[in-house]
């Protein structure tokens, strides 16, 4: 963050205001007198804040499609859809897979392959390998299935991530609400590793250490709480990112603070957390961004969720797979 703050920039006149914006309309060290979003609405910075410099400014335009947050937006953009990986079958069981009672999976109808996964979870195993499973919900309501209904599971488990196809044996109410699916069919496993990444295009705002005030003293609006920029998260996993900077924000070992929204089909949820930085890979030229592994050690139940959600909503788009980021 060495680069010369540039004089501040004149707004245009009321009648020539698009939400859109350019970035000679973007002010570099003068206070924002609005917020800046995404195409999607996502929060990018809130009015009051400050960009240091150039660079900072030059990452805003390169990465996201930045408009104004006091006007209208234009219509949301659906984001492309990514190749579908290759996954290798083999003869696994459902011992194989290591699941749990407790364990959170994924299910959406074998017809609807372009469907969202809904969340659910194991509640039981029996002797003939069907499973017993929470009831998924859409919208807040049961999910309906239909007895002899083919349809495709997710299961993140602790060393892969496995997909299979159960036939939905029964839909139970009493004693509670509860699903028996059949013996799973052929499972296919991704890749054995640590955790999975899928890509992602998030914005993030972060802030340098576990608390006080940004470097410009400048809070965000919506919460109260300081960050010091904005970043792009392109690969998400359960319980880390892999985050693009301006600059390189610290090192291996210190903490950030982080701010970002997630959305998927079922969730839309606002995440406040730290993250340990795990490793650093610095831009080779100048004025090229800086890549920040992050583990996030904070999460709640509900923020855990939503993170799981989301990579289940996204499982056709692996990234890679990664020992170094959770």
């Amino acid at each position: 963050m060495d680069n010369p703050v540039d004089e501040p920039v004149v707004e245009h006149s009321p009648a020539a205001l698009s939400p859109v914006l350019s970035p000679d309309a973007v002010p570099v060290g003068t206070p924002l007198a609005w917020p800046i979003v995404d195409r999607d609405g996502s929060l990018l910075f809130a009015d009051g804040t400050t960009l240091a410099t150039t660079d900072e400014r030059n990452f805003l335009f390169e990465h996201f499609l930045p408009q104004r947050g006091d006007l209208p937006d234009p219509a949301t953009q659906p984001p492309p859809t990514a190749a579908q990986p290759t996954d290798s079958a083999s003869q696994l069981t459902l011992k194989d897979m290591h699941l749990e009672i407790g364990a959170l999976i994924g299910m959406r109808s074998q017809l609807g392959s372009g469907a969202p996964m809904h969340p659910c979870r194991i509640i039981g195993f029996a002797p003939n390998q069907a499973l017993f499973v929470t009831p998924p919900l859409q919208q807040g309501r049961l999910l309906p299935l239909t007895p002899g209904e083919n349809i495709e599971i997710v299961a993140i488990a602790s060393q892969a991530v496995f997909r299979f196809v159960c036939t939905v044996e029964a839909v139970c109410r009493a004693p509670f609400d509860y699903v028996v699916l059949s013996k799973p069919g052929v499972i296919r496993r991704l890749r054995e590793r640590k955790s999975i990444r899928v890509h992602a295009h998030l914005a993030v705002r972060f802030g340098l250490g576990e608390a006080g005030d940004a470097k410009d003293g400048t809070k965000d609006s919506t919460k109260g709480n300081t960050y010091d920029g904005l970043g792009l998260a392109k690969g998400i996993s359960a319980l880390g990112m892999s985050l693009s900077a301006s600059w390189t924000l610290g090192a291996v070992g210190e903490r950030l603070r982080l701010a970002f929204r997630l959305k998927s089909a079922e969730l839309d949820t606002e995440i406040e957390t730290s993250a340990i930085i795990r490793n650093v890979h610095k831009g080779k030229t100048p004025g090229e961004p800086s890549t920040h592994g992050l583990e996030l050690d904070r999460l709640d139940a509900a923020q855990q969720m939503a993170m799981k959600v989301f990579v289940f909503d996204r499982q056709d788009d692996v990234l890679y797979w990664s020992n170094g980021l959770k």
